[in-house]
């Protein structure tokens, strides 16, 4: 009986380690804003675009991650960039923070969440959403 037990609890185990397990990378690409992560998913602040820009860099540079909000309706967290050995106050992420970019990378799904490995910056056509005529410069905005 125990090791009928024990076999059945291994069963569900390992279906639900396979079920959480990492997808296998995809080569992708995806265009999108990068956004900080925290202003984005708390929305303490307008957290999008040029009213966002200097608070998204400082978030970086304190460590927040940075993701992408992709043209596709997707937000994917950035992971990697290039040959950069860390994402924590990344200069190369600072450097496009609030830009819109397309990005080829691989792609990690786990439990509904995208993440990306990005190996190149494919186009960055600078800040092209707007805002801060609407909501002012952020933190201090309306």
């Amino acid at each position: 009986m125990r090791t009928i037990t024990l076999a059945a609890l291994a069963a569900v185990v390992f279906t639900a380690a396979a079920q959480a397990a990492p997808s296998k990378p995809e080569r992708v690409r995806v265009t999108g804003e990068i956004i900080d992560s925290w202003c984005y998913l708390t929305e303490i602040m307008y957290p999008e675009g040029s009213a966002h820009h200097l608070c998204a860099i400082w978030c970086a540079a304190g460590g927040i991650p940075v993701g992408i909000k992709g043209d596709d309706g997707k937000v994917y967290t950035v992971l990697k960039l290039g040959a950069d050995s860390s994402s924590v106050a990344n200069p190369g992420v600072m450097e496009i923070q609030s830009h819109k970019v397309e990005v080829d990378a691989e792609l990690y799904v786990r439990d509904g969440i995208n993440y990306l490995t990005i190996g190149q910056v494919v186009s960055d056509e600078g800040i092209v959403n707007l805002t801060h005529d609407e909501y002012g410069i952020q933190p201090f905005g309306e």
